[in-house]
């Protein structure tokens, strides 16, 4: 198994990570629920400056998201 690297993501390939079984939108969807529905997360993303309509998270975004939702 690879060990998991915090870095910059596509936000595709993130979620790809954690579904790997999934296309990549449908991936990238059920990531996004799961930030939707973690208490907290989306709100310390934005609080970083996350803005949705970008394609790729910053390694900081990436540390609070696996923080929040394990490492894929």
């Amino acid at each position: 198994m690879i060990e998991f690297r915090i870095r910059a993501y596509g936000r595709m390939e993130l979620a790809q990570l954690y579904s790997p079984e999934l296309t990549d939108i449908a991936a990238y969807r059920k990531m996004k629920k799961w930030i939707e529905r973690c208490p907290g997360l989306l709100q310390r993303l934005y609080d970083l400056g996350y803005q949705p309509e970008h394609r790729s998270y910053t390694p900081l975004e990436v540390r609070v998201i696996v923080d929040a939702l394990g490492e894929p």
